[in-house]
């Protein structure tokens, strides 16, 4: 069966893939289990340098790249330009994998006697990925998989599954082993039957909170490794001494870039103090400017959400938000609707009830909202009281403010004057609480540590 792949700024179908039946599921596992016999005894500088070649060829491709990501998703061409580049620094990550593998020696722990540790990779790996970041998604994941040994298969979204057969079309340029990259599309009746399949040795998943919870049961009941990134809610406290252009202009971007879909997005700002009264009037100016369009038109600011399945999501949000009590700084625009697109113009609420699902709840989508509290202590009390634990931000000029906010924050990743708090390639990426399932996060020494199994060897010679 072939499911069809629409483009969200005019509902036109762009393409479609075919849906993995179990059968189908079952070849792409044989294919890498097969394939791992071989890749696996590979070493690791040769497996380094197919991974300087994928990445010279990505880069060369960065430009097609970009417009497919747009094409699918919708975002700004600009947007997605930066997508693909943090995904091939992803790769370039992985190229380092010969430094990234060593292990740690001792001689003469005991008399006669010496340890080492050694890393190796695990098996067949299976990546199931989201919407909102079609190539850099996956290249968090697959690259540095392969580069450790293992072999991969993918699960792209059904939503924007395209740009993953070009990932996969450039690796295979790139002179990827047979079997050592897979690609099956479907939803979750192939989740599940990747999830289940006896030679899978680990899982790694980013979305939804509610789904990852899911991913992570059904996967550690299968016995597997796994890590599962999920949803946010991020808050970008602004001090009084923080209201500038600089933090408007970021947190408009972080709060409506890629229209609100980023589990990065800045959706909720505390304002401290009397900063909400000059705040607000900025935020509501700079929001009203943004120029909503097809995301491969560069005078786009912002490109519609993925669907009209999720316009009418984050509608019943801004309804009922507007039922709260909270201030409607921003009016949602009819005349941004078109009947063909899934455009939303953007929404900002002011005075929103710290406990009210505007503040609390993940909309995905372009919703800001704006409470106001007196002190920093009450405006990081109030993001710590959050189920979710991604990221989080201030705006400040004093450093004092900004100490005691990276001290006491309890998310995975903090910024400071920085709207969207992403780690580079080679640090770790993820939050705590119900933002992750499992230990260990993307990319980084985390996901080094995720694709490798360490093994010890004590060994006595006479």
């Amino acid at each position: 069966m072939q499911m069809p792949v629409t483009d969200p700024a005019t509902g036109l179908e762009i393409g479609s893939v075919a849906v993995a039946q179990s059968d189908d599921v079952a070849r792409a596992v044989d294919a890498a289990s097969q394939a791992f016999a071989t890749w696996s005894r590979v070493p690791v500088v040769e497996r380094a340098r197919l991974m300087l070649r994928y990445a010279d060829a990505l880069e060369r491709r960065h430009g097609e790249i970009a417009r497919s990501v747009s094409r699918e998703n919708g975002k700004t061409i600009a947007d997605a330009r930066a997508e693909a580049r943090r995904g091939i620094e992803a790769v370039e990550f992985a190229c380092g994998m010969p430094s990234l593998m060593m292990g740690d020696a001792l001689s003469d722990v005991a008399r006669g006697v010496d340890s080492m540790s050694v890393r190796y990779p695990l098996g067949v790996c299976i990546g199931i990925t989201p919407f909102n970041f079609p190539s850099m998604i996956p290249l968090w994941m697959f690259p540095i998989a392969i580069a450790a040994g293992n072999t991969f298969v993918l699960k792209p979204s059904p939503q924007t599954p395209l740009t993953a057969e070009l990932l996969a079309q450039v690796a295979r340029e790139a002179k990827f082993p047979d079997g050592v990259l897979n690609v099956v599309h479907g939803g979750v009746d192939t989740v599940n039957a990747l999830i289940d399949h006896p030679r899978v040795a680990a899982v790694s998943f980013v979305g939804s909170s509610s789904v990852a919870k899911l991913v992570h049961e059904r996967a550690v009941q299968a016995r597997k490794r796994v890590q599962a990134l999920g949803g946010a809610k991020n808050y970008l406290i602004v001090m009084p001494d923080g209201v500038k252009q600089s933090s408007v202009d970021a947190i408009v971007s972080s709060a409506f870039g890629g229209a609100g879909q980023r589990c990065l997005a800045g959706s909720v700002v505390v304002a401290v103090g009397n900063a909400g009264e000059r705040l607000v009037p900025m935020l509501v100016e700079a929001a009203r400017g943004l120029r909503l369009g097809c995301g491969l038109d560069a005078n786009t600011d912002m490109g519609p959400v993925i669907s009209h399945e999720a316009i009418a999501r984050i509608d019943g949000y801004v309804e009922r938000g507007q039922k709260s009590g909270a201030t409607l700084a921003l009016a949602p625009d009819p005349a941004a609707r078109d009947a063909k697109g899934s455009f939303l113009a953007p929404v900002i609420f002011d005075r929103v009830d710290p406990g009210s699902e505007l503040a609390r709840e993940e909309i995905f989508g372009p919703v800001l909202a704006v409470v106001r509290v007196s002190t920093l202590e009450e405006a990081i009390d109030l993001a710590n009281a959050s189920r979710y634990g991604n990221a989080s931000s201030i705006f400040t000029s004093d450093g004092g403010s900004a100490r005691t906010f990276s001290n006491r924050i309890e998310v995975g990743m903090v910024g400071v004057n920085i709207g969207v708090a992403a780690p580079m390639s080679f640090f770790p990426f993820g939050g705590v609480k119900d933002s992750i399932f499992g230990d260990l996060r993307c990319h980084g020494k985390d996901g080094v540590a995720f694709y490798t199994q360490q093994r010890v060897i004590v060994s006595r010679w006479p």
